[in-house]
């Protein structure tokens, strides 16, 4: 066992390691015993279960020409269905589906247990005389062992209905965390562990991403293709592409210097042109038009663009030195740009007042406003799909608290769109109230809350929820899992809209990041204050939930608020912040949190590392604590050595690692379904008592 003096538990770190295993069985034991036992989690896992493999749940569709395309998961087909239909077919009540993959036919012919991690697919130029179910013919599947992020990538063809094998030209990549991308039918640019490179570096970033992307060419050597763009070790990623517009093909390069900054390049032959944008804007080219989406203010020239205004400039004049600009979207202390997305002859912008979405459609070139008529209203909206090379067709997604998803499918040109697929309502929210309030954090910022309950309910048990990080905006949707479980059985539900977040655009997350850090939790503890205050709840009845990063939100509440709360849920988190820049992915989260390994940093990063902060002789509030081994972006051993400290102080946690699922935790509906139930079992039993 490795251990150091100020770090017992380092041992806990080895994923897969004997002893390691052998602690989190003997810690799944337990818990599984003192939550599983009764009616009401029996009760809440077959109806979590019912929800995710319902036959009634909308199967959200991507276009790749003729066809619509779905992947679908049931009780029948656990591990999932790749399949595809018509427009027309997709309308009726029953579309015919066309299986592509079956993925546990599959894993059962391949004796590995694949989770689905995405298929490309190419559109290739058709000739005259060409079938037309060719042009989208190639398509690069993902499939991942147990859920991880890494992947084994292989290529499928879509006319012949079988894989292509290596031996006969096909792509491959073994498991990895690699990056490929569609240039033409006979090549694709790569990024994957290279191995040792002939100066003695390494391809991989210190984040465990490609540093080097090549051109390969069908039927050649990886080995033998040329390098086209590269970073550094201390990257977080490199990337290219190609944007195959036509008449406007262009090759790309990109470098992610960190998190949030990162620098965009041409490629022009041998020649790297730079786009020349502030590294932290989000850019996007589409046909000559460069968007820009500053996440700081931006002076140009003789204009200042505040964080958060989308301007677009002409492509080709901008590289030539021209900085003449239309400014598309201004922020404001209510609103801000989600984001933005283009069909062939318009520009949707997504917008969010206070946490409520509204969409603004612009013709493309001379930006003027468009209607988009059949959007239900009060409702969250996102697109789903759209493919801008090809129409001006659209998919959109939307929904509320209490009202289930709706499909819609429309045309930009036309100005409207229409419900073409409606889920069902998965609990009953007759009597179902939302509400959305304000708590004051303690620099006298008004945090946006809302509540979701029964309308005959008085205080009790509460679970709050939140994240906090990212610009991950939390915005209102559907929740069937936590409707079911928690409001229609009589709990209120909260949803924070804390800072770290992206709900105001990207001041709101930026002013918490590093040394603002502490304004993440500051908010969700004004929240959880306000709850009590206003009679919603106690204290003994208040539960929080978060996972990742919101897993971090928990173990900091547990540790630097233990008096707010009677229970917490702490899932896939990260934990000990000393080193969680060592382990796995972490190293690319170091413009979120800070640098440990500098000590200016780690100064204001300490008071919140809850594996630094847990002392013994307080009262901490019970806590569930979940991850999965197979989680390779937030390491388990975050999880793991939580609960070694606690008990450690004389606390008695309880823990539960899913030997599968990445990082979401599971790997099929049915794990999905036990984890969330024990989570729900977990906050009943503490606060309802």
């Amino acid at each position: 066992m490795t251990t150091t003096a100020d770090d017992p538990y380092l041992w806990l770190e080895d994923v897969t390691g004997d002893d390691a295993l052998a602690w989190v069985r003997a810690h799944n034991d337990p818990t599984v015993a003192a939550l599983t036992g009764s009616q009401r989690f029996a009760d809440m896992q077959s109806q979590t279960l019912e929800i995710l493999d319902s036959d009634d749940r909308i199967p959200y569709v991507s276009r790749r020409g003729a066809y619509l395309y779905n992947f679908w998961r049931d009780a029948a087909n656990p591990k999932g269905l790749w399949r595809r239909t018509t427009l027309e077919s997709y309308r009726t009540d029953a579309p015919e589906w066309d299986v592509i993959i079956d993925v546990d036919e599959l894993s059962r012919a391949e004796e590995e247990n694949w989770v689905w991690g995405g298929g490309t697919v190419l559109r290739s130029t058709l000739l005259p005389g060409d079938d037309p179910d060719g042009q989208y013919r190639h398509a690069l599947v993902s499939l991942s062992r147990g859920g991880a992020d890494a992947t084994v990538i292989r290529e499928f063809d879509l006319v012949t209905r079988s894989w292509v094998d290596p031996a006969d030209g096909g792509f491959y990549l073994p498991e990895n965390k690699s990056r490929i991308g569609w240039i033409d039918v006979d090549s694709v640019y790569v990024g994957t562990d290279f191995g040792e490179q002939p100066d003695g570096t390494g391809s991989m970033t210190d984040s465990g991403y490609p540093r080097i992307m090549k051109k390969w060419v069908r039927g050649t050597s990886l080995d033998d293709a040329p390098i086209v763009f590269s970073g550094t070790t201390n990257d977080v990623s490199v990337g290219a592409s190609f944007d195959d517009t036509p008449g406007y093909e262009r090759h790309f390069a990109s470098r992610s210097t960190d998190f949030y900054n990162s620098e965009m390049y041409e490629i022009r032959g041998d020649e790297l042109i730079l786009v020349d944008v502030p590294t932290d804007a989000v850019a996007g080219i589409r046909n000559n038009w460069l968007f820009v989406l500053p996440r700081s203010q931006w002076q140009l020239d003789d204009a200042t663009y505040a964080p958060g205004t989308l301007i677009v400039f002409d492509y080709g004049a901008y590289l030539a030195g021209d900085r003449s600009a239309t400014v598309l979207f201004t922020p404001d202390d209510h609103t801000s740009l989600a984001a933005f997305v283009c069909t062939r002859s318009h520009l949707i912008m997504t917008t969010l007042h206070d946490v409520r979405t509204q969409l603004d459609v612009r013709t493309l070139g001379d930006w003027a406003p468009v209607e988009l008529a059949g959007i239900p209203p009060f409702a969250t909206v996102t697109v789903y799909d759209v493919d801008p090379d090809v129409s001006d067709e659209i998919f959109l997604n939307a929904s509320t608290f209490t009202l289930p998803p709706t499909f819609l499918h429309g045309d930009t040109s036309a100005g409207s769109v229409a419900a073409i697929k409606q889920a069902p309502a998965q609990y009953d929210a007759t009597d179902v109230v939302v509400e959305q309030r304000f708590a004051t954090s303690d620099d006298g910022t008004q945090i946006p809350y809302f509540l979701v309950r029964r309308s005959d309910v008085g205080p009790g048990p509460t679970l709050l929820y939140g994240y906090g990080g990212f610009q991950n905006a939390l915005v209102p949707g559907y929740s069937a899992v936590s409707g079911r479980n928690w409001v229609q059985l009589g709990g209120t539900y909260v949803i924070a809209n804390i800072r770290g977040g992206g709900e105001y655009g990207p001041s709101w997350h930026t002013q918490a990041v590093k040394a603002g850090r502490h304004k993440v939790y500051e908010d969700f503890a004004a929240v959880a204050r306000a709850l009590v205050a206003d009679g919603i709840t106690t204290v003994e009845q208040l539960g929080a939930q978060g996972g990742s990063n919101g897993g971090l939100l928990m173990g900091v509440m547990l540790t630097r608020y233990p008096e707010l709360f009677g229970a917490l849920v702490c899932q896939v988190p990260l934990i000990d912040m000393r080193r969680y820049h060592k382990l796995l992915a972490g190293a690319s989260w170091m413009a979120e949190y800070g640098d440990p390994d500098n000590p200016e940093e780690w100064e204001f990063i300490r008071p919140f590392s809850p594996y630094q902060n847990i002392v013994a002789d307080v009262d901490y509030p019970a806590i569930l604590v979940t991850t999965s081994t197979r989680d390779d972006r937030v390491h388990p051993g975050h999880a793991r050595k939580l609960v070694a400290r606690l008990e450690e102080m004389g606390n008695h946690p309880l823990y539960y690692e899913n030997i599968e699922g990445g990082h979401g935790g599971a790997a099929d509906n049915k794990q999905a379904a036990f984890m969330t139930s024990l989570a729900y079992e977990f906050l009943w039993e503490q606060l309802a008592k």
